[in-house]
Parts: structure tokens; sequence; C-alpha cells
């Protein structure tokens, strides 16, 4: 743990950057893979980006790791050509979100911990219109899916579903965040 921005500390964060955005890619391809990865993406987010985020905010005590993170993802999506509201909006308010709660929290394991939940909303904006906007997600499941997946999809995310997968995402953030305290021995 070190306290402000140095060289190492930017290399460090820049590579943790580099291990969250493929933990999001794989988290997006699975969602692809079938439906109900789709509708249990905010938990499979959860436990792959959780123990990343932790252990860059553990390791780098300064303000800005959050936004970098923001950054790298929109700069992602520019790159592959999907750079839209749905997904871009989100990585600005998770990035601003979570810097707010870190300094908040002077950077303490608690501040960490909320901020890492909130970094695994990566492309909720996309994602939550599973419920938040049925329609649009069944007909954009129908143009880019296999036949069969836009039915699949609406009849495995009932309204009740929606609380529920964001409560067991959040509960897979916090405990993969102190399993990953445990085996790094990160200080707490």
């Amino acid at each position: 743990m070190e306290n402000g921005w140095n060289g190492k500390n930017v290399l460090r964060t820049l590579l943790y950057m580099v291990l969250y955005l493929v933990g999001t890619a794989i988290t997006c391809f699975l969602g692809a893979a079938h439906p109900i990865m789709f509708v249990c993406y905010q938990i499979v987010a959860g436990i792959l980006l959780s123990g990343v985020v932790i252990t860059a905010f553990n390791r780098v005590k300064a303000p800005g790791v959050a936004a970098i993170f923001a950054v790298g993802g929109i700069l992602l999506f520019f790159l592959i050509g999907d750079a839209s509201t749905w997904h871009c909006v989100p990585f600005v308010i998770i990035g601003i979100l979570a810097e707010i709660i870190r300094y908040a929290f002077k950077y303490n394991w608690t501040g960490d911990v909320i901020a890492t939940v909130i970094m695994t909303f990566s492309t909720f904006g996309f994602y939550g219109q599973i419920w938040l906007n049925r329609a649009f997600t069944y007909s954009e499941a129908v143009k880019e899916m296999p036949a069969g997946y836009a039915d699949a999809l609406m009849s495995l995310s009932p309204a009740w579903s929606f609380p529920v997968v964001l409560l067991l995402g959040i509960a897979a953030s916090v405990l993969i965040s102190n399993l990953t305290a445990k085996l790094l021995n990160l200080k707490k």
C-alpha cells in the first residue's frame, strides 16, 4: 500500500485497469453465451471484478484509481466500436461515485469495499434494461442473438429477480473482496 502517485503506482493501476477490463469483457461474453448468464450479470461481475478492484484500491491509496478504470472502459468501448450512451454513462457514474466514496472514507477498507461494489456495475446501463426497458432489450436480443435467446431472456428475468440479482451481486462483491484480502494479505 502506497499513498499518492508515483511511477510504480501508475504502472500498477494501469495493470489493474487492464485486468478489470478483461474481467468486464469476460462477463459480457458469458452474458452473450446464455441468457441466464446475462440475467446474472451483476453476480458474475461481482465474482470476476471484485478481486482486481479491491486489490488496486488497497494498494494505491490515492484519488483517481476508479477514474482511470472508468476512462479505460470508455476508451475500450470506443476502440471496439460499441461506445453508446448505455455503455459509457455507467462508467462515468461509477467512476465518480467510487472516487467520492473512497475520498469520503479516507481511502480506508470500508470505503474501498463500497467503491469496489460500485465498480462492478460497469455496464449496468445496458444490462439494467432487462428490467427497466424490456421492449428495447427484447428487440435488441432478437436482432443480435441466436433464435430463442430473446424469449429465454424474457422468461428468465421476471420483475422479482431484479432486486435478487442486485443483492446477490453486491454480496458476491463483498465476499470476494474479503476473500481477496485474506489470500493476498491486504491491509484492512
